[in-house]
């Protein structure tokens, strides 16, 4: 590794698998300094998988000298640290700051030094402090040392276990000279250990300042407020956040440390888009020694800070220097371009191949063994030189530039990209008939505020009236009273026990409607159905959540068009399977009778990229009603605002031809009423610009929050 620039990774033939399950397979990347990289790749590839590797140090060519910070999808990192500090009594702020444990270990071997070279009555308190500084620094190495020793085996493993064996001992010596100090110490050594302990804390006192540990309050404030923590609540005991702020005070832990390489896991998890966008602008705008590597399936967001990508597909990753669009379109680009090249090639070779098969038989037929000698001659040059004109670059293609060492043609071979299988979702999409037309759900002044709060209204005066077919989108921040709205409209007959009664105003429904709600806690609903039945799976779920009135057939007809195929259906505990197919087992139950309004609440936090435009192109034929509530821009522009997922996203697929895809959409979608609304303050109020114009107004308040 000392052939690279500091901090730069660099790696060559890896293989990582979990149990019989290949991740990756002789894989290779190169992580420069300072560059922003998305990880991108299906649900289940590997990508978190990777991460933590990188982060545990599992990889032997990452250097040891590197500090990686890793943000997880779960808490597990951060209910580790919370380990040895009372959450009843540390504030939020607190713990951001407390949290970077090599800034704590620096200042406490600060005020150890310092105390100790202040006490001038007792000369050897230097000294101790010093040997004891030096000590504990020795314990960590050799318990780092020591799970390295263990992870590793063969060649590595030896050389990890030598230097455990030698780092034991030396701890081992350190005691001793611990012990050795009371029974005294010379004048010389005295002098020599004093100045070291001066000359470590001159060094502790620089680390410090490098990694500007005395502004890191107002850093770790700055960075909470910006991820919508008001001023009042980083204040508050940490005991009091939810899971969803819990996730943000994880990221703000991870933003708030000085690191090398920094590693996100679906950081915009639980993000409204004001924070989304203030996430963006930091990452994009942290210094040039730190290289982040960012797994998200939020496309905009991955579009913003992404330099390069990695494309993990097929056990290997692709590195493309772009952002996912762009990847797209030249991907796509590109394999029309070669899937041509190769189609008029074989065509000409053909035609070659048949005239030259005309000549040996005339040949033959002529014993004519000049002619027969021309044709074999023909049919070498064709075999050998077939293949890429063109070079890497687009020139003119060169055997000695292009195709270096020995090969059986003098061409390149032309090799059209593959593509993953799409993703397609087939869901019901006709409503039971509603006899007589009115609306679907109207609120009219609705306005509610909790019991112990009437003075702070969650909604006020707020008029809605949704008809059948109608696309209607709710956009606005974390707390702006988006879920009150939701639990106020699925009131009445179909009430769930999230529902609530508005404290004035009215809402009235139509009398046959149904109205279903995805929600944002529906996976974990599922995982506490799971808790209490562990052998509970999605088809025998499914089946008892429709009461019987579902025949096995249709309920594994269901679970398959949403991506539930075969026996991860029927065998998998509903326990084991991803948060994607959670969120796909959710749906079934909701669609299983199509819903004459569809309420989609966060719908896509779970699903990665393919998944969610899947889910895009089938919600364009539902016949019901549909409101959505997210932060996913893509996702609103697409079922909301009726955009083309192609027009937004350049998600071309080959065989796909986009303008017939834009032109099939009927006369019916084109017509429909589409609307998106901001909810602030309590107050709903339609966009006239659409999702474009919530955008710019989040961009404007990410402005506000903290500095970008």
């Amino acid at each position: 590794m000392s052939a690279y620039p500091t901090g730069q990774v660099m790696i060559k033939d890896l293989s990582i698998a979990i149990g019989q399950r290949e991740i990756l397979e002789h894989a290779q990347f190169q992580l420069q300094v300072g560059k922003h990289y998305v990880l991108v790749g299906r649900n289940g590839v590997g990508k978190s998988t990777l991460l933590q590797a990188m982060a545990t140090d599992q990889i032997p060519s990452i250097p040891q000298s590197l500090r990686i910070l890793l943000l997880g999808q779960t808490q597990s990192n951060l209910e580790d640290s919370m380990s040895d500090l009372k959450l009843s009594d540390t504030t939020v702020l607190d713990f951001v700051v407390r949290i970077d444990r090599k800034r704590e270990t620096l200042l406490a071997e600060e005020r150890a030094l310092t105390t100790a070279i202040e006490e001038t009555g007792k000369p050897t308190a230097a000294i101790l402090a010093y040997r004891k500084v030096h000590h504990e620094r020795l314990g960590r190495r050799t318990e780092e040392s020591r799970k390295m020793a263990s992870r590793r085996s063969g060649a590595r493993g030896m050389k990890a276990r030598k230097i455990l064996n030698g780092l034991e001992e030396e701890l081992k010596e350190s005691a001793d000279r611990l012990t050795l100090l009371e029974s005294g110490i010379d004048a010389v050594s005295l002098g020599h250990e004093t100045q070291q302990a001066s000359d470590l804390l001159a060094e502790i006192q620089a680390s410090l300042e490098l990694m500007g540990s005395f502004s890191a309050e107002a850093k770790a404030k700055s960075v909470l407020v910006g991820l919508g923590f008001s001023e009042e609540s980083i204040e508050q005991p940490m005991s009091r956040l939810s899971g969803g702020w819990r996730t943000r005070c994880s990221l703000a832990c991870a933003l708030s440390q000085t690191a090398d390489l920094l590693l996100l896991d679906e950081p915009t998890n639980f993000l409204d888009l004001p924070s989304i966008i203030w996430l963006e602008h930091y990452i994009q705008d942290l210094p040039a020694t730190v290289t982040v590597l960012v797994v998200t399936h939020d496309r905009a967001f991955a579009d913003g800070v992404g330099e390069e990508l990695l494309v993990m597909r097929n056990h290997t990753l692709e590195r493309f220097r772009g952002n996912i669009s762009a990847y797209e379109i030249e991907r796509a680009k590109n394999y029309k371009y070669l899937s041509r090249m190769k189609e008029a090639q074989d065509k000409q070779k053909k035609l070659i191949e048949a005239t030259i098969d005309k000549s040996v038989k005339a040949a033959k037929r002529a014993g004519d063994d000049k002619k027969l000698k021309q044709a074999a001659s023909r049919k070498k040059k064709l075999d050998e030189r077939w293949g890429m004109e063109v070079s890497a670059k687009g020139g003119r293609f060169k055997l000695n530039r292009d195709l270096p060492g020995y090969h059986k043609t003098n061409r390149d071979a032309i090799e059209v990209p593959e593509f993953d299988p799409p993703v397609r979702f087939s869901i019901p999409t006709t409503p039971v008939d509603l006899r007589f037309p009115r609306a679907l759900l109207s609120m009219e002044k609705v306005c509610f505020a909790y019991p112990k709060n009437r003075k702070a209204p969650v909604l006020q005066d707020v008029d809605l009236t949704i008809h059948q077919g109608e696309r209607v989108g709710i956009a606005g921040r974390n707390g702006a009273g988006k879920s009150t709205l939701v639990s106020s409209a699925m009131g009445g007959p179909d009430q769930t026990p999230s529902s609530i009664k508005p404290t004035s105003g009215t809402v009235s429904r139509h009398t046959r409607a149904r109205i279903g709600l995805y929600s944002q806690h529906s996976v974990e609903e599922l995982n506490s159905i799971a808790a209490e039945k562990p052998e509970l799976t999605a088809l025998s779920h499914l089946m008892d959540f429709a009461r019987a009135e579902m025949a096995e057939k249709d309920a594994r007809g269901l679970l398959s068009g949403l991506g539930l195929v075969g026996r991860t259906a029927s065998d998998v505990p509903i326990a084991l399977l991803s948060g994607g197919q959670k969120v796909r087992l959710a749906l079934a139950k909701l669609l299983w009778t199509p819903p004459h309004l569809l309420i989609l609440d966060e719908v896509t936090t779970h699903l990665d990229s393919d998944a969610i435009q899947a889910l895009v192109l089938a919600l364009r034929d539902y016949e019901g009603a549909i409101m959505v509530v997210t932060h996913d821009r893509f996702f609103m522009r697409c079922v909301v605002e009726g955009e083309s997922a192609n027009s937004i996203a350049r998600s071309y697929r080959p065989g796909d031809d986009d303008d017939d895809e834009e032109s099939s959409e009927d006369a019916e979608e084109s017509t429909r009423l589409r609307t998106v609304y901001r909810l602030t303050k309590g107050r709903l109020k339609k966009l006239e610009g659409g999702m474009m114009q919530y955008e710019e107004l989040a961009a404007k308040a990410s402005m506000k929050m903290g500095k970008t």
